[in-house]
Order: C-alpha cells, then structure tokens, then sequence
C-alpha cells in the first residue's frame, strides 16, 4: 500500500489478513468472509498486470460472493485508470499513518489501558456496538504474528478496545472503539499509548494505523499524537 514503505506496507497486509488468497498473475484477491473491504479485495503485487488479469480477479470474487473490488495506493494512476474504464467507482478514501514508538510511550494512569489476549468478552461487545463485529473479530483471530488487545478503562469500567499485531519492526493498531458515552475523555489516546508500549516490549519501532479521511475526529486524534501520514488508498468496486 506504501511503495516507499516497505516495512509498514509488510504490516499493514500481515497485521490484517484474509481468510483466504488467490493470485492471478500479478494481482492477489482476499476472501473476507463478510469481514468488510479491507480483507475482501484485490491488490497489485507488481505492476506487470493485464486487463485478463483483472477479469481473473473479478471472477475470483464472484465465485466467492463479493462485489469486485480493488485497494489501490492513490499513486497507482494505470490500475485505477484501467478500472475506471470498466465501470468502478471510487470508495472509502482512507489515510495510512505512523509514529515512532518511542514518542508515543508515556506513563500510563493506573488500569486505564491494559494489555490481554484472547480478548475478554466484554471488549467483543464493545467491538461489536462498533460495527466490529464476528466477521471483523475473526480476522483478529488468525493473525499468525505477536498480537493482543488493549482495554480501555474509565470511571472503574471497561470503556473501549482495540487490537495491535506485530509484523518485522512495525506494529500495526485496528479496531480502536469506544463507547459512545465515554468518548471526548481521552481514552483512545490511553490505548494508543499502551499499543505502542506493547510494541515496543517485543521490538517494534513504529505504531501504524489506518483511517478514513472521513472520520475527522479521529484523524485529529492522531495528529495530536505525533502520527504522521505516510501514504493512501482508496477502494474501487463495481456492482
């Protein structure tokens, strides 16, 4: 996803995989089994690609009953012009940042972010009333690298969750929610903090995430905390 990057492009990809892969020719299609775009799309391997190519892809998702779609770095201008000539549209234009680990890590007020895998029930309900639901958990699950959950804490209860995986020298962070009457508190600042100590405990360097240039809320977050963008991506998807 990041041509110039390719320690945080290794992780971005490991860090949330597809429950399954097919490669045709240069272009690998996920099977997300319900578990959103991220994981149920096409990307370039290389830029060697044709538009037989591309309609391999396309029969590759409809024989797993998704809409075709592509993940494409906003400077792959010939894949998205080759798309566009097929009738895609763009979606989800989405940001790709990271902060050194180090900058991030801070004494952390007792029990507001905790470390712990498998994640406990009660983080699963908190994803799940985010739109994170089985589907997206799963894909927690099989991550094969050094992962955990963090669990955020407010007023002596359990107020947010997210997930962090390690891949090489980069941790990556997912699925950061919190509870809606406990939101504006800091507390997403809390377990970004702790991700990055956790990913710096077993030898990461940098802290990753993704999100959508929509979400501005979250994206001020962020810049507050040090992240910087480094590259992005958009979904192109056709019905």
């Amino acid at each position: 996803m990041i041509p110039s990057d390719v320690a945080l492009s290794f992780a971005f990809e490991a860090t949330w995989p597809a429950a399954e892969t097919v490669d045709t020719g240069a272009l690998r299609s996920g099977r997300g089994l319900g578990a959103g775009g991220r994981v149920s799309s096409s990307i370039a391997l290389r830029p060697d690609w044709d538009e037989a190519q591309i309609g391999a892809a396309e029969d590759v998702h409809r024989r797993w009953g998704q809409r075709p779609m592509f993940r494409l770095p906003d400077c792959d201008e010939d894949l998205r012009g080759a798309l566009m000539r097929r009738g895609y549209q763009r979606e989800t234009p989405t940001a790709i940042l990271a902060a050194e680990c180090a900058a991030l890590v801070a004494d952390l007020p007792e029990m507001t972010a905790i470390a712990v895998w498998p994640p406990l029930a009660i983080q699963r309900d908190l994803w799940a009333a985010g739109n994170i639901g089985p589907a997206r958990q799963a894909v927690m699950d099989r991550v094969p690298g050094p992962r955990t959950s963090i669990i955020g804490r407010i007023d002596d209860r359990a107020a947010g969750a997210a997930f962090v995986a390690l891949a090489g020298s980069v941790a990556m962070i997912h699925g950061i929610e919190v509870a809606s009457q406990f939101r504006r508190r800091g507390l997403a600042g809390w377990m970004i903090r702790k991700a990055a100590r956790w990913a710096q405990e077993n030898g990461a360097t940098r802290l990753g995430l993704a999100v959508s240039r929509s979400n501005a809320g979250a994206r001020a977050v962020y810049d507050r905390l040090g992240f910087h963008e480094l590259g992005s991506y958009a979904y192109w998807a056709r019905d």
